[in-house]
Order: structure tokens, then sequence, then C-alpha cells
């Protein structure tokens, strides 16, 4: 036995008894390759925030896409490989998360003067990606795993052309890279993967508070930069800004990922790989891309308190938070098999109310969406069946 296979055997995924023994908590390698994307979200940000214009908000979902996948496919991996206590791999994930930096670093001209060192960075994390799962894979594993490498490496492959292409074929190989690597793990299938549940769980916790970090980083970086001197109505924006940032992590953490936890651990092995691509790396996306939208309306609300937000940055902070509710009810659905009704209303009301956000003064707009999300935090908080009943589990 390898001591690749012999470190594997001491993070078995079940018990005879049919409990998890895995360790639940991140490692520190997990925890520091997530750092980097605290700076990467925030480079998808500055990228939307210098390219205001619809376009620039479609290529900002690109971007998020292919970084999110990056994540998706390393969360997977360290999850179920040793990649901490194995020095050789833990050597590798330190050089793919250096690279994954470089990339982030060329994210906001990566449709520009960076857009080949963006696509061969990429390309190289996720090359290293595959061959550490290789690896430390064994068996029928391996073989399924190596259904998936085709797209695991020609979807980053096209990201790497594109940066050699001008336009409009740049464009149209990131269409088909992001569709190539997406549709890898659905054609592929992935019934019978290891999940460590638990483990699983937490990582995804993670992301979405690195992600919510990266709304309050944002606001930050903002103020200081539009005015040292704290006026009282930037004072207040940031405050309630902080306030919103904080309902919307009530809404995710209350209970409905707790709620998604019981079914996942509740389900038998074969089932947990569909639900891991669904319900996370999936239906995880547009949780994440509201939280990212939101974090760019917050900061044009910040920088610009008393004027209209516009229609771009309008549907970034109301239209990210109703794709951040629409994601959460998604992800309930599939998990819990239930909707909430509340949610999907104040969704509707959320995309209504776009077209007066986009005109009344910033911090009137943002006024209105903390006053909505506070509502419902104390509705849900006080009324909820499901709530109720998970948290008395």
């Amino acid at each position: 036995m390898g001591e690749s296979e012999r470190q594997s055997s001491e993070v078995e995924t079940e018990t005879e008894g049919g409990e998890e023994s895995a360790d639940v908590e991140s490692d520190p390698l997990e925890l520091f390759f997530d750092l980097v994307f605290v700076f990467a979200f925030t480079r998808v940000t500055a990228f939307v925030s210098h390219h205001h214009s619809w376009a620039g908000l479609i290529r900002g979902v690109a971007l998020l896409a292919a970084l999110w996948w990056a994540w998706v496919t390393y969360s997977w991996l360290m999850d179920t490989a040793p990649t901490e206590s194995v020095l050789s791999e833990r050597v590798v994930v330190l050089t793919a998360t250096a690279l994954m930096f470089v990339a982030a670093l060329a994210v906001p001209q990566a449709f520009g003067d960076t857009a080949v060192l963006f696509g061969v960075t990429y390309f190289v994390v996720r090359a290293l990606h595959v061959g550490l799962s290789v690896r430390t894979t064994h068996g029928r594993a391996r073989r399924r795993f190596l259904g998936l490498v085709p797209g695991f490496l020609g979807g980053p492959a096209l990201l790497a052309a594109a940066g050699f292409a001008g336009e409009p074929l740049r464009s149209g190989l990131w269409v088909a890279g992001i569709g190539v690597d997406y549709g890898a793990l659905a054609i592929g299938g992935v019934a019978k993967f290891d999940v460590h549940v638990e483990h699983f769980v937490e990582r995804y916790r993670g992301i979405v508070i690195i992600a919510l970090g990266e709304s309050i980083l944002a606001m930050g970086f903002t103020v200081a930069e539009t005015d040292p001197q704290l006026p009282l109505r930037i004072v207040v924006a940031a405050f309630l800004g902080i306030v919103y940032v904080a309902a919307l992590g009530w809404l995710y953490f209350d209970y409905v990922t707790l709620a998604a936890e019981e079914y996942f651990v509740g389900l038998e092995e074969y089932e947990r790989g569909v639900v891991a691509r669904n319900s996370y790396a999936y239906l995880h996306l547009p949780i994440i891309a509201g939280i990212i939208f939101v974090a760019l309306g917050l900061e044009e609300t910040v920088a610009h308190v008393s004027e209209p937000l516009g229609p771009i940055s309008a549907v970034a902070l109301y239209g990210g938070t109703a794709l951040y509710l629409l994601g959460q009810n998604a992800f309930r659905v599939f998990d819990v098999g239930s909707v909430s009704v509340l949610r999907l209303l104040v969704a509707g009301a959320v995309c209504l109310s776009i077209p007066l956000a986009a005109d009344v003064p910033a911090l009137l707009a943002l006024v209105g969406l903390v006053v909505l999300a506070i509502t419902l935090v104390a509705v849900e908080t006080l009324y909820s069946p499901l709530r109720r009943a998970v948290l008395e589990d």
C-alpha cells in the first residue's frame, strides 16, 4: 500500500455504524487555499465596477463561474484526499494556491491585457487538480474520475485558448469552456462518489462566509477611498450595509443549511454524490453570485450615498438579493423538498423594485432593502415551521 493509500485509510467516510468518522473541521491547508478566494472575489467585484456596463456584468458572471468551479473541484478533492498530511500532495495544493492567486491578479483585465495570463494560469491550476485527483484515487473511484477528465481539462483549455483570441471568438470560447466544464459533472455522473458529509457541508458554509466577508471588505475599502473624514451619511450607509450583510448571513445559516445537512447525512452513500453536485456545486453558485452582486451594489452605495444607483448598480444590489434568495430556495427544494413562499414573494418584490431603486438616492434604496431583510428574518425566526422542526431535533 502506497503512502497516499495508507493516509486515505485513516479518513474512511463511514464507520460500520453508518456515522461519519472524518474530521468535520477544515484543515489549515484548506483554509489557506480559501484565502485566495477572498481576494479573487474582490477582483470580480472590481472587474464589474471598472467595466460598469451590461457586458461587464455578464463577463463578471463568467469570471465568477470559472473561479467557483476551481474552488468546487479542489474542495471535493480535499474532502476525500489527505492533502494536508501527505507532503507531496500538500506541495501540489500550495502550488495551485499560488497560481490561483496569480489568476486572481489577472481578473480585472481577464478579457483584455491579461487574458493570456489568466487563461494559462487557470488551466494549470485545473490540470494540477486533475493530476492530484488521479494520484489519490484508486480502482473504481479512479475510473469514475477519469470519465470527468475530458471536461475538467477541456473547459479550462478553451478558456486558455480564449486568451489568444480576439472578439467575438474570445467570448464564444468562454461560453463553450464554462459549458464543457460544468457539463462534465452532469454528464459524467457522480453517484457513489465519496463525500464526508459534515466536512463537505462545513466547507460550503465557509465559502459563503468568505463571500459575505468580501462584501464587508468592498464597503470598507470604498469608504476609505471615498472620504476618510467619514461624514455621517457615509457612516450610516456603511452601518446599514453591515446590518444587511448580517441579515443575508442569518437567512443562510439560521436553519435552511441545517435542514439540508440533516437530509444529506440521512442519504445512502450512493446518493450523496448527486446531492453534493446538485445542491452544493451547482446551486451554491447563484447564492455566491448573489452575494458578490450585493457587494458591488453596497460598494456603489457607500461611494455615492446621495446619488441614484442607476440601473446597473440597482440590478446588482436588488437583483443580487433576489438571486441569493432564489438560490437558497432552489437549494431548499432539492434537499428539504419544500419551498419558502415568503422568500419567493420577497424575491419577486425586490425584482419589481429595481426601477425605483435605480432612481432614488442610494442610501434610501439601501434602507428599503434593510427593512425588508430584517422583516423577513423576524417573520421566519418567529413563525417558520421548518425552522422550529430543525432546531427542535
